[in-house]
């Protein structure tokens, strides 16, 4: 007896379609796409007044707000986010950040993986688009690079479990030293799953009100944060060669050894000069002793980076301090991370380029590799676009606060950019059309410029032929 055929539904089969082939065409857009949808869903759930503990349904802004610093894991808030939401609320908060922290094209894959077993090639080109944003714009894409397209899947699994060994790992750690604290079992098995996730993620949100005070000197507790925060910056990219060639340095790829030497002398470059620009400083390492004032420097730069979570109160920091954070959360953590900012990577290129320029040689070269000029060419786009766009927040943020400070605004402004989370205090008091528009900050910030800039672009065009060459002054 023949089985009978599988009758399929003809319009969610040509929905379905649609989707793949708009996802698989122009992954920046669908990308752009899905985070709006995301943002959407996010808000009606923070809308319910199961959401809130008060039981009311919050102002629009308060949902929407932290909607889009949830996706994007930025750790900005218009209200006290360990008080005003609910133990639903904070439900949907780490839901919502270990979407955001993964990435919706990587999550999408490893879902697609989990039910699939294996990965077609449209569902390759889509995860490699999270892992390399040169493979978001049409047309070829060199091989020659830290992932390759033969190996997504292998790096959506390594994915997965560094997701869950890296959180557990640390909610392990943080759990007997809040038991020391006092916490009771359970409230410290929560406690230690939320700091894991929100250090992993580099979102920097705390579960209770008095945040980080009963741990602010704690070496044990700063410690572990400071990993998790690391382990989430470096990127899922590094993760995956380093699981694999951790003990082999000459396997390690180019961008591998970047993001590691760049990271780590930011954070050790940055220590330094917060000890020393703080050091008289009464409202934050004045009166400590050298040992707390180390671990307060390197907690300090590791968190400007994208972390997020503080133990002193940035509102009362030296001009000069703040400008270094500012560099720091603009530079942020490393490509394909939970991390936000330019990249590390990108600064590298440019730092190597001025070296290459002032050396008088063709090629920038690093680790005994040369690197392409078209990598240059995106590098200054993303530095230039992320200028732009912390720019045009500022000036608009200047015009509508015209009284408040130059120096906190654009700290506000460079943090939900970079989805860091630090802030001056600016943006819990600001007005409600500044938090809109630091809030479309968050969300270009997040998505990334070169995601934006790929998704505008319609399709790559190439010239068959060249215009006469003209070299205008520069310098």
């Amino acid at each position: 007896m023949r089985a009978k055929p599988v009758q399929r539904d003809p319009l969610l089969f040509r929905l379905r379609e649609g989707v793949e082939d708009f996802a698989a065409s122009t992954p920046a857009r669908f990308a752009i796409t899905v985070f709006g949808i995301l943002v959407l869903i996010f808000t009606g759930l923070f809308l319910l007044p199961i959401s809130t503990t008060s039981g009311e349904t919050p102002p629009i802004i308060d949902a929407v707000f932290t909607a889009v610093s949830v996706i994007c894991v930025t750790g900005l808030a218009t209200v006290d986010m360990a008080t005003y939401w609910s133990g639903f609320g904070h439900a949907v908060i780490f839901i919502g950040v270990e979407i955001g922290g993964i990435g919706v094209l990587t999550l999408a894959s490893i879902l697609g993986l989990v039910i699939s077993r294996k990965l077609g090639l449209r569902t390759r080109l889509l995860a490699a688009g999270d892992a390399n944003p040169l493979r978001m714009r049409k047309g070829p894409i060199s091989e020659g690079q830290a992932v390759r397209l033969g190996e997504t899947g292998q790096l959506l699994r390594t994915v997965a479990t560094s997701v869950l060994v890296i959180e557990l790992g640390v909610a392990a750690l943080l759990f007997p030293r809040m038991l020391i604290q006092g916490v009771d079992p359970l409230s410290a098995a929560w406690q230690s799953i939320y700091y894991s996730a929100m250090a992993f993620t580099n979102t920097g949100f705390v579960p209770t009100a008095e945040g980080l005070t009963p741990y602010e000197t704690d070496p044990w507790f700063l410690t572990v944060l400071m990993i998790g925060v690391f382990l989430g910056a470096i990127g899922f990219p590094v993760i995956y060669v380093l699981a694999r060639n951790i003990r082999r340095p000459k396997r390690w790829s180019l961008h591998v050894k970047l993001t590691i030497v760049t990271s780590l002398l930011l954070l050790v470059g940055g220590a330094v000069l917060f000890f020393f620009l703080e050091y008289d400083n009464p409202s934050s390492m004045k009166g400590m002793d050298p040992g707390q004032r180390i671990l307060q420097s390197f907690f300090i730069s590791s968190m400007a980076r994208s972390g997020g979570f503080a133990t002193l109160d940035m509102h009362q920091f030296d001009g000069s301090s703040l400008m270094v954070v500012d560099m720091l959360m603009f530079v942020g953590g490393g490509s394909a991370s939970t991390a936000g900012g330019i990249k590390v990577t990108t600064i590298a290129i440019l730092f190597l380029a001025a070296f290459a320029e002032a050396k008088g040689v063709d090629d920038m070269e690093a680790f005994e590799r040369r690197i392409p000029p078209d990598v240059l060419r995106l590098a200054v786009s993303v530095v230039l676009w992320g200028a732009t766009t912390v720019a045009v927040s500022t000036v608009l943020l200047l015009w509508i606060t015209p009284d408040e400070r130059l120096d906190y605004i654009l700290f506000d402004a460079i943090s939900a950019f970079a989805t860091c989370g630090l802030s001056s205090g600016f943006t819990q008091s600001a007005s409600e059309p500044a938090q809109w528009i630091l809030a479309g900050t968050m969300f270009f910030g997040r998505i990334g410029t070169v995601t934006l800039a790929a998704a505008l672009a319609s399709s790559t065009r190439r010239r068959l032929y060249k215009r006469p060459e003209e070299r205008p002054i520069v310098g």
